[in-house]
C-alpha cells in the first residue's frame, strides 16, 4: 500500500501487529459487510452509527490505507471509542481479524504523537510499565494517599470541589495490597506431593500490586493440584497494555525479555490468572512471525501459555470435598471468551465446587466497559455499557460475582458499589481456594528458596 498519499506526510508507516502493516488488502477485504457485527458491537448499541461498528471502523481503515483519509480527529476517535472487546471477531463468519486491524491502526496513530494524551501514555508506558522498582514506587505512594489521605480528605469535604474527573479515577482504582507478591513469594515453590508439572507463573504488574492476593491463592491452588511452581525474579509485564495502546516497540521489548526468562525454565506450561495477559502471551508467536532471532522461542511460549481455569480443566483438577454454600454466577472477560475462546472451563470449575448454587448471568458475554483504560479515557460511555451489566448482575441476585480478569473485577465492583449492591466481586480462583481451605483446614504450603 502506498502510505504517500496520505495527507500526514509526516507519518511514518511503523505500526505492526501479527507481521501485519496498515494496510493488509487480505485481511481488510474480508468484510462481506453482512452486519452480524452490530447487534454484538457495544458502541454501535450506544451509537446506531455506522462508523462505530467494526465494519464501520474497517471502512475507515481502508479508506486511510488507500490514502483517500488522513489521521483526522473522527479516525483516532473510533479507534479509540472501540472497547477492542473482539465480541464481533466471535460472530464473523468470514473470519475477519478485526482486533489486528484496530491494534494496528492504533499503533499508527501513536507515531503520529497526535492522540490526545499521547504524551502521558508514552511515559506511563515507558518509564512505569517497563520497571517493576517504579511501578511499585508509584503504588506505595497510592497506598500511602488510599490509607492515610483519602479517609482525610473525604473528612473536609475536599472530594466535593476538586474536580469530577480526579474523584473518579481514584474511585476506579482498586486498592493497593498491603503487600506485592513478587517480594513474598519465592522463585521455587514445591508441590503437595511428589510434582506432576512444572509449571511457571506470571506475577503481572497490577496484579502483582493491586491484587496479590489473587496471585497468592493462584500458587496456593496449583500448588495443591502438584504442581512446581517456578515464579521467575527478572520477569516483566507481558506487554499488553502497550500494545492495545499503539506502542508496539515497547510491547515487544518487554515480550523479548519475557520469552527469554520462560523458555530458559522447560516448563510444562505458563499459568496466568489475568486473561488479558495470558491472551497477549498466545500471541508472542504470532507478535514475532517476522522475527528470525525470536519466532521459535515465542512459538513456544505462546504453545504453553494456559489461562489458570484453562490449565486446571487440563490437567482434571483436584474437585473439593466439603461443601461450600453459596449462589454465584459468572461473567465472561472479554479477552478470555472472544480473544481465548474460553467459556466453558471456568464454568465447570465452579461448578466443580459442592454447595456452589450457580447461575447463568444474562448476557455474560457482553463487555462490562473497563477495557484496559477505556473507563478513565472514556468515562462516560463506559459506564452506560457498564449500567447494561450491572442489571443484569442484580438480576441474579446471587451472592458472589466471578470474573476472571483484574480490569472486570474493578469496573463491576465500581458498578455494584455505585447502586448500593453487597454482591462480592472475586476471581474463579479465590472461590476454587476457598473451598480447598473448607475442605482441608490442616493444609498447609510448602515453600522452597532455591531454585
Amino acid at each position: 500500500m502506498n502510505f504517500e498519499k496520505s495527507t500526514d506526510k509526516d507519518l511514518k508507516p511503523t505500526g505492526h501487529f501479527f507481521n501485519v502493516e496498515i494496510p493488509d488488502d487480505d485481511i481488510l477485504t474480508q468484510c462481506m459487510h453482512c452486519g452480524l457485527c452490530l447487534p454484538v458491537c457495544p458502541t454501535y448499541n450506544l451509537t446506531g452509527i455506522e462508523r462505530s461498528s467494526p465494519r464501520g471502523r474497517i471502512r475507515l481503515i481502508k479508506e486511510y490505507a488507500a490514502g483517500r483519509l488522513s489521521l483526522s480527529k473522527t479516525f483516532i476517535d473510533e479507534m479509540y471509542f472501540c472497547l477492542d472487546c473482539q465480541a464481533c471477531v466471535s460472530v464473523c463468519p468470514a473470519g475477519v481479524k478485526y482486533g489486528q486491524l484496530v491494534e494496528a491502526a492504533r499503533a499508527q496513530i501513536y507515531s503520529s504523537k497526535k492522540e490526545a494524551g499521547f504524551w502521558i501514555k508514552k511515559f506511563f508506558f515507558r518509564s512505569v510499565f517497563t520497571s517493576f522498582k517504579r511501578l511499585k514506587l508509584l503504588a506505595r505512594l497510592i497506598r500511602f494517599y488510599q490509607k492515610r489521605l483519602e479517609p482525610f480528605f473525604t473528612k473536609i469535604g475536599l472530594f466535593r470541589i476538586i474536580p469530577k474527573q480526579l474523584v473518579r479515577m481514584q474511585e476506579l482504582a482498586p486498592r493497593i495490597s498491603e503487600y506485592f507478591f513478587d517480594e513474598t513469594v519465592p522463585e521455587k515453590i514445591a508441590s503437595e506431593s511428589k510434582p506432576s508439572y512444572r509449571v511457571g507463573m506470571l506475577s503481572g504488574c497490577l496484579m502483582n500490586i493491586m491484587f496479590a492476593e489473587i496471585n497468592q491463592d493462584t500458587i496456593e491452588v496449583l500448588q495443591y493440584n502438584d504442581c512446581e511452581i517456578i515464579t521467575p525474579k527478572n520477569q516483566v509485564c507481558c506487554g499488553s497494555l502497550a500494545a492495545h495502546n499503539g506502542d508496539f516497540e515497547i510491547a515487544k521489548k518487554l515480550a523479548r525479555q519475557n520469552i527469554d526468562t520462560f523458555d530458559a525454565l522447560h516448563l510444562d506450561a505458563i499459568v496466568i490468572n489475568s486473561a488479558g495477559c495470558s491472551a497477549f502471551m498466545k500471541e508472542y508467536a504470532q507478535l514475532f512471525l517476522s522475527d528470525k532471532e525470536y519466532y521459535q522461542k515465542a512459538a513456544r511460549i505462546s504453545a504453553i501459555t494456559k489461562d489458570v481455569n484453562e490449565f486446571l480443566m487440563d490437567i482434571n483438577f483436584k474437585k473439593p470435598a466439603k461443601p461450600l454454600p453459596c449462589k454465584v454466577t459468572y461473567h465472561d472477560a472479554c479477552h478470555l471468551l472472544h480473544t481465548q475462546k474460553i467459556s466453558q472451563p471456568p464454568r465447570e470449575l465452579i461448578r466443580s465446587i459442592p454447595g456452589v448454587e450457580y447461575v447463568e448471568l444474562e448476557e455474560a458475554s457482553w463487555c462490562c466497559g473497563s477495557a484496559g483504560i477505556y473507563n478513565l479515557t472514556r468515562y462516560e460511555d463506559s459506564m452506560k455499557i457498564l449500567e447494561r451489566k450491572i442489571k443484569n448482575i442484580l438480576k441474579t441476585e446471587a451472592d458472589i460475582l466471578l470474573t476472571a480478569n483484574p480490569g472486570c473485577m474493578g469496573q463491576i465492583a465500581y458498578g455494584l458499589k455505585k447502586v448500593n449492591a453487597k454482591m462480592q466481586v472475586m476471581h474463579p480462583i479465590t472461590l476454587l481456594n476457598q473451598a480447598y481451605k473448607n475442605s482441608n483446614t490442616e493444609n498447609k504450603y510448602h515453600k522452597e528458596d532455591n531454585t
